[in-house]
Protein backbone atom coordinates (compact mmCIF):
# COMPACT_ATOMS: atom_id res chain seq x y z
CA UNK A 1 0.00 0.00 0.00
CA UNK A 2 1.38 3.43 -0.95
CA UNK A 3 2.25 6.16 1.54
CA UNK A 4 -0.64 8.30 0.30
CA UNK A 5 -3.09 5.41 0.74
CA UNK A 6 -1.79 4.80 4.27
CA UNK A 7 -2.25 8.46 5.10
CA UNK A 8 -5.83 8.43 3.77
CA UNK A 9 -6.62 5.26 5.71
CA UNK A 10 -5.19 6.77 8.90
CA UNK A 11 -7.22 9.94 8.34
CA UNK A 12 -10.37 7.83 7.90
CA UNK A 13 -9.70 5.90 11.10
CA UNK A 14 -9.05 9.13 13.00
CA UNK A 15 -12.29 10.65 11.69
CA UNK A 16 -14.25 7.57 12.78
CA UNK A 17 -12.65 7.60 16.22
CA UNK A 18 -13.42 11.31 16.60
CA UNK A 19 -17.07 10.68 15.61
CA UNK A 20 -17.25 7.83 18.12
CA UNK A 21 -15.71 10.01 20.84
CA UNK A 22 -18.25 12.80 20.47
CA UNK A 23 -21.17 10.38 20.10
CA UNK A 24 -20.16 8.60 23.32
CA UNK A 25 -19.83 11.96 25.07
CA UNK A 26 -23.33 12.93 23.96
CA UNK A 27 -24.77 9.62 25.12
CA UNK A 28 -23.07 9.83 28.51
CA UNK A 29 -24.40 13.35 29.08
CA UNK A 30 -27.92 12.44 27.90
CA UNK A 31 -28.26 9.29 30.03
CA UNK A 32 -26.89 10.86 33.24
CA UNK A 33 -28.99 14.02 32.90
CA UNK A 34 -32.10 11.95 32.07
CA UNK A 35 -31.67 9.82 35.20
CA UNK A 36 -31.22 12.95 37.31
CA UNK A 37 -34.29 14.53 35.73
CA UNK A 38 -36.35 11.40 36.36
CA UNK A 39 -35.35 11.34 40.03
CA UNK A 40 -36.16 15.03 40.47
CA UNK A 41 -39.57 14.51 38.86
CA UNK A 42 -40.34 11.63 41.24
CA UNK A 43 -39.42 13.80 44.24
CA UNK A 44 -41.74 16.51 42.91
CA UNK A 45 -44.60 14.03 42.64
CA UNK A 46 -44.41 13.59 38.87
CA UNK A 47 -43.82 10.51 36.75
CA UNK A 48 -40.12 9.93 35.99
CA UNK A 49 -40.77 10.13 32.25
CA UNK A 50 -41.95 13.73 32.73
CA UNK A 51 -38.53 14.60 34.13
CA UNK A 52 -36.81 12.80 31.26
CA UNK A 53 -38.86 14.73 28.70
CA UNK A 54 -38.17 18.08 30.36
CA UNK A 55 -34.43 17.43 30.71
CA UNK A 56 -34.29 16.33 27.08
CA UNK A 57 -35.80 19.67 26.07
CA UNK A 58 -33.48 21.61 28.41
CA UNK A 59 -30.40 19.94 26.89
CA UNK A 60 -31.24 21.66 23.61
CA UNK A 61 -30.87 25.31 22.65
CA UNK A 62 -33.77 26.25 24.94
CA UNK A 63 -31.52 26.20 28.03
CA UNK A 64 -28.13 24.48 27.63
CA UNK A 65 -27.45 26.18 24.31
CA UNK A 66 -28.56 29.52 25.75
CA UNK A 67 -26.61 29.37 29.03
CA UNK A 68 -23.39 27.85 27.67
CA UNK A 69 -23.34 28.11 23.87
CA UNK A 70 -19.64 27.22 23.62
CA UNK A 71 -19.98 24.06 25.69
CA UNK A 72 -23.24 23.20 23.93
CA UNK A 73 -21.46 23.38 20.57
CA UNK A 74 -18.66 21.13 21.85
CA UNK A 75 -21.11 18.48 23.08
CA UNK A 76 -23.77 18.55 20.36
CA UNK A 77 -22.24 20.35 17.38
CA UNK A 78 -18.75 18.81 17.18
CA UNK A 79 -20.00 15.80 15.22
CA UNK A 80 -22.60 15.29 12.48
CA UNK A 81 -26.14 14.78 13.84
CA UNK A 82 -26.75 11.55 11.91
CA UNK A 83 -25.59 9.08 14.64
CA UNK A 84 -27.95 10.63 17.19
CA UNK A 85 -30.78 10.74 14.66
CA UNK A 86 -30.36 7.07 13.78
CA UNK A 87 -30.14 6.02 17.44
CA UNK A 88 -33.29 7.99 18.27
CA UNK A 89 -35.19 6.38 15.39
CA UNK A 90 -34.05 2.85 16.30
CA UNK A 91 -35.11 3.52 19.88
CA UNK A 92 -38.46 4.85 18.72
CA UNK A 93 -38.97 1.78 16.52
CA UNK A 94 -38.32 -0.53 19.50
CA UNK A 95 -40.50 1.62 21.75
CA UNK A 96 -43.39 1.47 19.29
CA UNK A 97 -43.10 -2.32 19.25
CA UNK A 98 -43.20 -2.24 23.04
CA UNK A 99 -46.28 0.01 23.06
CA UNK A 100 -48.06 -2.25 20.58
CA UNK A 101 -47.09 -5.30 22.64
CA UNK A 102 -48.55 -3.76 25.80
CA UNK A 103 -51.79 -2.70 24.15
CA UNK A 104 -54.75 -4.24 25.96
CA UNK A 105 -57.66 -4.63 23.57
CA UNK A 106 -59.88 -5.94 26.38
CA UNK A 107 -60.47 -2.30 27.34
CA UNK A 108 -62.19 -1.77 24.00
CA UNK A 109 -64.73 -4.53 24.70
CA UNK A 110 -65.49 -3.64 28.33
CA UNK A 111 -69.26 -3.89 28.70
CA UNK A 112 -69.48 -1.95 31.94
CA UNK A 113 -69.73 1.79 31.30
CA UNK A 114 -69.58 1.15 27.53
CA UNK A 115 -72.00 4.02 26.86
CA UNK A 116 -69.81 6.49 28.78
CA UNK A 117 -66.64 5.18 27.14
CA UNK A 118 -68.14 5.66 23.67
CA UNK A 119 -69.21 9.23 24.40
CA UNK A 120 -65.95 10.25 26.09
CA UNK A 121 -63.81 8.67 23.37
CA UNK A 122 -65.86 10.30 20.59
CA UNK A 123 -65.94 13.76 22.16
CA UNK A 124 -62.27 13.46 23.16
CA UNK A 125 -61.42 12.90 19.51
CA UNK A 126 -63.80 15.05 17.49
CA UNK A 127 -63.61 18.34 19.40
CA UNK A 128 -59.79 18.53 19.67
CA UNK A 129 -59.50 17.33 16.05
CA UNK A 130 -61.82 20.10 14.85
CA UNK A 131 -60.02 22.79 16.88
CA UNK A 132 -56.59 21.52 15.82
CA UNK A 133 -57.57 21.42 12.16
CA UNK A 134 -58.95 24.96 12.29
CA UNK A 135 -55.76 26.21 13.96
CA UNK A 136 -53.44 24.40 11.53
CA UNK A 137 -55.45 25.55 8.54
CA UNK A 138 -55.85 29.21 9.56
CA UNK A 139 -52.57 29.91 11.37
CA UNK A 140 -50.70 31.05 8.28
CA UNK A 141 -47.79 32.66 10.23
CA UNK A 142 -47.04 29.28 11.85
CA UNK A 143 -46.99 27.24 8.63
CA UNK A 144 -43.72 26.30 6.92
CA UNK A 145 -43.15 27.87 3.52
CA UNK A 146 -44.76 25.83 0.76
CA UNK A 147 -46.70 23.54 3.09
CA UNK A 148 -50.25 22.69 2.10
CA UNK A 149 -52.71 24.13 4.68
CA UNK A 150 -54.84 20.96 4.44
CA UNK A 151 -52.00 18.64 5.45
CA UNK A 152 -50.71 21.06 8.10
CA UNK A 153 -54.20 21.30 9.54
CA UNK A 154 -54.60 17.52 9.60
CA UNK A 155 -51.28 17.06 11.42
CA UNK A 156 -52.10 19.63 14.09
CA UNK A 157 -55.56 18.05 14.42
CA UNK A 158 -53.99 14.62 14.94
CA UNK A 159 -51.57 16.06 17.51
CA UNK A 160 -54.48 17.62 19.41
CA UNK A 161 -56.41 14.32 19.37
CA UNK A 162 -53.80 11.96 20.80
CA UNK A 163 -53.71 10.70 24.42
CA UNK A 164 -50.55 9.19 25.91
CA UNK A 165 -51.90 5.78 26.88
CA UNK A 166 -48.63 4.37 28.37
CA UNK A 167 -48.01 7.45 30.54
CA UNK A 168 -51.67 7.63 31.57
CA UNK A 169 -51.57 3.95 32.54
CA UNK A 170 -48.47 4.53 34.69
CA UNK A 171 -50.07 7.52 36.44
CA UNK A 172 -53.27 5.54 37.09
CA UNK A 173 -51.26 2.72 38.68
CA UNK A 174 -49.58 5.25 40.99
CA UNK A 175 -52.99 6.58 42.08
CA UNK A 176 -54.53 3.07 42.29
CA UNK A 177 -57.18 3.91 39.70
CA UNK A 178 -56.77 0.95 37.34
CA UNK A 179 -59.66 -1.08 38.82
CA UNK A 180 -61.97 1.82 39.66
CA UNK A 181 -64.96 2.57 37.39
CA UNK A 182 -63.45 5.95 36.52
CA UNK A 183 -60.13 4.31 35.68
CA UNK A 184 -61.79 1.74 33.41
CA UNK A 185 -63.62 4.50 31.54
CA UNK A 186 -60.46 6.60 31.17
CA UNK A 187 -58.16 3.82 29.99
CA UNK A 188 -60.80 2.44 27.60
CA UNK A 189 -61.49 5.84 26.05
CA UNK A 190 -57.75 6.56 25.84
CA UNK A 191 -57.19 3.21 24.12
CA UNK A 192 -59.79 4.08 21.49
CA UNK A 193 -58.18 7.51 21.08
CA UNK A 194 -54.79 5.89 20.56
CA UNK A 195 -56.03 3.40 17.97
CA UNK A 196 -57.79 6.12 15.96
CA UNK A 197 -54.89 8.53 16.52
CA UNK A 198 -52.30 6.16 15.07
CA UNK A 199 -54.58 5.37 12.13
CA UNK A 200 -55.00 9.10 11.53
CA UNK A 201 -51.25 9.65 11.73
CA UNK A 202 -50.63 6.87 9.23
CA UNK A 203 -53.27 8.27 6.86
CA UNK A 204 -52.04 11.86 7.12
CA UNK A 205 -48.42 10.74 6.65
CA UNK A 206 -49.47 8.82 3.56
CA UNK A 207 -51.38 11.85 2.27
CA UNK A 208 -48.33 14.09 2.80
CA UNK A 209 -46.00 11.59 1.12
CA UNK A 210 -48.38 11.33 -1.83
CA UNK A 211 -48.26 15.15 -2.15
CA UNK A 212 -52.06 15.30 -2.46
CA UNK A 213 -52.03 13.06 -5.54
CA UNK A 214 -55.35 11.18 -5.22
CA UNK A 215 -54.25 8.09 -7.19
CA UNK A 216 -50.92 7.85 -5.36
CA UNK A 217 -52.66 8.28 -2.01
CA UNK A 218 -55.23 5.55 -2.73
CA UNK A 219 -52.49 3.22 -3.97
CA UNK A 220 -50.49 3.71 -0.79
CA UNK A 221 -53.58 3.12 1.36
CA UNK A 222 -54.31 -0.14 -0.47
CA UNK A 223 -50.70 -1.26 -0.05
CA UNK A 224 -50.76 -0.43 3.67
CA UNK A 225 -54.00 -2.40 4.09
CA UNK A 226 -52.45 -5.34 2.23
CA UNK A 227 -49.40 -5.18 4.49
CA UNK A 228 -51.64 -5.11 7.57
CA UNK A 229 -53.62 -8.09 6.26
CA UNK A 230 -50.46 -10.09 5.56
CA UNK A 231 -49.07 -9.20 8.97
CA UNK A 232 -52.23 -10.30 10.79
CA UNK A 233 -53.21 -13.39 8.81
CA UNK A 234 -49.80 -14.70 7.66
CA UNK A 235 -47.02 -13.31 9.85
CA UNK A 236 -48.97 -13.44 13.15
CA UNK A 237 -49.66 -17.22 13.15
CA UNK A 238 -46.06 -18.03 12.16
CA UNK A 239 -44.52 -15.78 14.78
CA UNK A 240 -46.93 -16.97 17.49
CA UNK A 241 -45.90 -20.55 16.70
CA UNK A 242 -42.24 -19.62 17.19
CA UNK A 243 -43.05 -17.79 20.42
CA UNK A 244 -44.96 -20.79 21.81
CA UNK A 245 -42.08 -23.07 20.92
CA UNK A 246 -39.56 -20.79 22.68
CA UNK A 247 -41.81 -20.36 25.77
CA UNK A 248 -40.63 -16.93 26.95
CA UNK A 249 -41.69 -15.63 30.34
CA UNK A 250 -40.56 -14.71 33.85
CA UNK A 251 -37.65 -12.75 32.46
CA UNK A 252 -36.60 -15.54 30.08
CA UNK A 253 -36.23 -14.41 26.47
CA UNK A 254 -34.17 -16.94 24.49
CA UNK A 255 -31.43 -15.32 22.37
CA UNK A 256 -32.71 -16.85 19.13
CA UNK A 257 -36.23 -15.51 19.76
CA UNK A 258 -34.87 -12.07 20.67
CA UNK A 259 -32.77 -11.99 17.52
CA UNK A 260 -35.73 -13.05 15.41
CA UNK A 261 -37.99 -10.40 16.96
CA UNK A 262 -35.42 -7.65 16.38
CA UNK A 263 -35.07 -8.71 12.74
CA UNK A 264 -38.88 -8.83 12.44
CA UNK A 265 -39.26 -5.31 13.88
CA UNK A 266 -36.56 -3.87 11.63
CA UNK A 267 -37.94 -5.69 8.58
CA UNK A 268 -41.45 -4.38 9.26
CA UNK A 269 -40.03 -0.87 9.64
CA UNK A 270 -38.32 -1.21 6.28
CA UNK A 271 -41.62 -2.32 4.71
CA UNK A 272 -43.67 0.58 6.06
CA UNK A 273 -40.92 2.98 4.99
CA UNK A 274 -41.10 1.60 1.47
CA UNK A 275 -44.90 1.96 1.58
CA UNK A 276 -44.48 5.69 2.16
CA UNK A 277 -45.20 5.88 5.89
CA UNK A 278 -42.68 6.05 8.69
CA UNK A 279 -40.75 2.99 9.85
CA UNK A 280 -42.15 3.32 13.38
CA UNK A 281 -45.55 2.07 12.18
CA UNK A 282 -43.98 -1.24 11.23
CA UNK A 283 -42.65 -1.67 14.77
CA UNK A 284 -46.01 -0.74 16.27
CA UNK A 285 -47.87 -3.20 14.04
CA UNK A 286 -45.55 -6.06 14.99
CA UNK A 287 -46.26 -5.33 18.64
CA UNK A 288 -50.02 -5.24 18.03
CA UNK A 289 -50.11 -8.64 16.31
CA UNK A 290 -48.39 -10.14 19.39
CA UNK A 291 -50.31 -8.19 22.05
CA UNK A 292 -51.93 -11.32 23.51
CA UNK A 293 -48.60 -13.10 24.16
CA UNK A 294 -48.36 -12.25 27.85
CA UNK A 295 -45.24 -14.30 28.48
CA UNK A 296 -43.46 -12.57 25.62
CA UNK A 297 -44.53 -9.15 26.90
CA UNK A 298 -43.21 -9.93 30.37
CA UNK A 299 -39.92 -11.28 29.05
CA UNK A 300 -39.46 -8.36 26.62
CA UNK A 301 -40.10 -5.77 29.33
CA UNK A 302 -37.62 -7.49 31.65
CA UNK A 303 -34.81 -8.13 29.17
CA UNK A 304 -35.22 -5.35 26.58
CA UNK A 305 -37.81 -2.84 27.80
CA UNK A 306 -35.71 -1.40 30.60
CA UNK A 307 -32.78 -0.84 28.23
CA UNK A 308 -35.07 0.91 25.76
CA UNK A 309 -36.40 3.16 28.55
CA UNK A 310 -33.00 3.96 30.08
CA UNK A 311 -30.93 4.28 26.90
CA UNK A 312 -33.03 4.92 23.82
CA UNK A 313 -35.89 7.03 25.24
CA UNK A 314 -33.64 9.81 26.62
CA UNK A 315 -31.89 9.92 23.24
CA UNK A 316 -35.27 10.50 21.55
CA UNK A 317 -36.24 13.17 24.08
CA UNK A 318 -32.92 14.96 23.58
CA UNK A 319 -33.24 14.64 19.80
CA UNK A 320 -36.61 16.38 20.19
CA UNK A 321 -35.02 18.94 22.50
CA UNK A 322 -32.32 19.78 19.96
CA UNK A 323 -35.10 20.67 17.51
CA UNK A 324 -36.97 22.76 20.09
CA UNK A 325 -35.90 26.34 20.69
CA UNK A 326 -38.16 28.04 23.21
CA UNK A 327 -36.02 31.15 22.78
CA UNK A 328 -37.23 31.40 19.19
CA UNK A 329 -40.61 32.49 20.58
CA UNK A 330 -39.23 35.99 21.04
CA UNK A 331 -42.30 38.16 20.69
CA UNK A 332 -45.63 38.67 22.41
CA UNK A 333 -47.31 37.47 19.22
CA UNK A 334 -45.40 34.17 19.35
CA UNK A 335 -46.31 33.60 22.99
CA UNK A 336 -49.87 34.58 22.20
CA UNK A 337 -49.99 31.87 19.54
CA UNK A 338 -48.39 29.43 21.99
CA UNK A 339 -51.02 30.25 24.62
CA UNK A 340 -53.71 29.73 21.99
CA UNK A 341 -52.27 26.32 21.06
CA UNK A 342 -52.27 25.23 24.72
CA UNK A 343 -55.75 26.65 25.34
CA UNK A 344 -57.34 25.05 22.27
CA UNK A 345 -55.67 21.69 22.86
CA UNK A 346 -56.81 21.68 26.50
CA UNK A 347 -60.28 22.95 25.65
CA UNK A 348 -60.69 20.27 23.02
CA UNK A 349 -59.49 17.25 24.99
CA UNK A 350 -60.41 18.23 28.55
CA UNK A 351 -63.57 20.11 27.58
CA UNK A 352 -64.84 17.44 25.19
CA UNK A 353 -64.24 14.61 27.66
CA UNK A 354 -65.75 16.60 30.54
CA UNK A 355 -68.94 17.48 28.67
CA UNK A 356 -69.37 13.91 27.42
CA UNK A 357 -68.91 12.53 30.95
CA UNK A 358 -71.43 14.99 32.36
CA UNK A 359 -73.93 14.04 29.68
CA UNK A 360 -73.56 10.40 30.74
CA UNK A 361 -74.39 11.21 34.35
CA UNK A 362 -70.99 11.63 36.02
CA UNK A 363 -70.79 14.33 38.69
CA UNK A 364 -68.65 17.44 38.26
CA UNK A 365 -65.60 16.05 40.09
CA UNK A 366 -65.61 12.72 38.26
CA UNK A 367 -65.99 14.42 34.88
CA UNK A 368 -63.11 16.80 35.69
CA UNK A 369 -60.81 13.93 36.68
CA UNK A 370 -61.72 12.04 33.52
CA UNK A 371 -61.04 15.14 31.42
CA UNK A 372 -57.62 15.79 32.97
CA UNK A 373 -56.57 12.16 32.44
CA UNK A 374 -57.64 12.25 28.80
CA UNK A 375 -55.65 15.48 28.35
CA UNK A 376 -52.36 13.66 29.17
CA UNK A 377 -50.24 13.65 25.99
CA UNK A 378 -46.51 13.32 26.78
CA UNK A 379 -44.56 10.84 24.64
CA UNK A 380 -47.27 10.13 22.06
CA UNK A 381 -47.52 13.82 21.24
CA UNK A 382 -43.76 14.05 20.71
CA UNK A 383 -43.89 11.10 18.29
CA UNK A 384 -46.66 12.73 16.25
CA UNK A 385 -45.06 16.16 15.99
CA UNK A 386 -41.64 14.71 15.11
CA UNK A 387 -43.28 12.92 12.19
CA UNK A 388 -44.95 16.15 11.08
CA UNK A 389 -41.70 18.10 11.39
CA UNK A 390 -39.76 15.50 9.40
CA UNK A 391 -42.36 15.69 6.64
CA UNK A 392 -42.07 19.49 6.58
CA UNK A 393 -45.78 20.10 7.21
CA UNK A 394 -45.34 21.89 10.56
CA UNK A 395 -42.82 24.67 11.11
CA UNK A 396 -40.10 24.79 13.74
CA UNK A 397 -42.17 27.42 15.57
CA UNK A 398 -45.30 25.25 15.62
CA UNK A 399 -43.13 22.27 16.61
CA UNK A 400 -41.86 24.19 19.65
CA UNK A 401 -45.36 25.28 20.63
CA UNK A 402 -46.66 21.72 20.42
CA UNK A 403 -43.75 20.47 22.54
CA UNK A 404 -44.61 23.05 25.21
CA UNK A 405 -48.26 21.99 25.01
CA UNK A 406 -47.33 18.31 25.42
CA UNK A 407 -45.22 19.04 28.50
CA UNK A 408 -47.86 21.36 30.01
CA UNK A 409 -50.69 18.84 29.57
CA UNK A 410 -48.65 16.04 31.14
CA UNK A 411 -47.26 18.01 34.10
CA UNK A 412 -50.79 19.19 34.89
CA UNK A 413 -52.19 15.68 35.36
CA UNK A 414 -50.59 14.55 38.64
CA UNK A 415 -51.20 17.69 40.76
CA UNK A 416 -54.80 17.93 39.52
CA UNK A 417 -55.45 14.30 40.45
CA UNK A 418 -53.84 14.85 43.85
CA UNK A 419 -56.26 17.73 44.50
CA UNK A 420 -59.43 16.38 42.89
CA UNK A 421 -59.45 12.68 43.79
CA UNK A 422 -60.03 13.20 47.55
CA UNK A 423 -62.97 15.46 46.63
CA UNK A 424 -64.83 12.46 45.14
CA UNK A 425 -63.88 10.16 48.01
CA UNK A 426 -60.92 8.38 46.41
CA UNK A 427 -58.11 8.17 48.99
CA UNK A 428 -54.58 8.96 47.82
CA UNK A 429 -51.98 6.19 48.22
CA UNK A 430 -49.25 7.05 50.78
CA UNK A 431 -46.51 7.42 48.16
CA UNK A 432 -48.68 9.89 46.20
CA UNK A 433 -49.93 11.77 49.28
CA UNK A 434 -46.42 12.66 50.43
Amino acid sequence: MSTAANALNAAGVHKTEALLFFTLMQLAVIILVARAGGEIALRLGQSSVVGEIVTGILLGPSLFGWLAPGLFDIVFRSAPPEPMQILSQIGLLLLMFQIGLEFDFSHLTERKHRHTVAWVASAGLTLPFALGFALGWLATPLQPAGADPLVSGLFVATAFSITALPILGRIMIEFQLTRSPLGVIAISAAAINDVVGWLLLALVSTLAAAQLDALDFLTRIVLVLVFFGLSWFVVRPLVKRLVHRARPGRGRLPPNLMGFLLALIFGAGMCTYQLGIFAIFGGFLMGVILHDEHGLREAWNTRVGHFVSVFFLPVFFTYTGLRTDIGSLDSLADWGWCALVIALATLGKFGGSYLAARRCGLVHGEAGILGIMMNTRALMELVVINVGYDLGVISQTMFTMLVIMAIFSTILTTPCLRIWLPAIGHPLPPRVRE
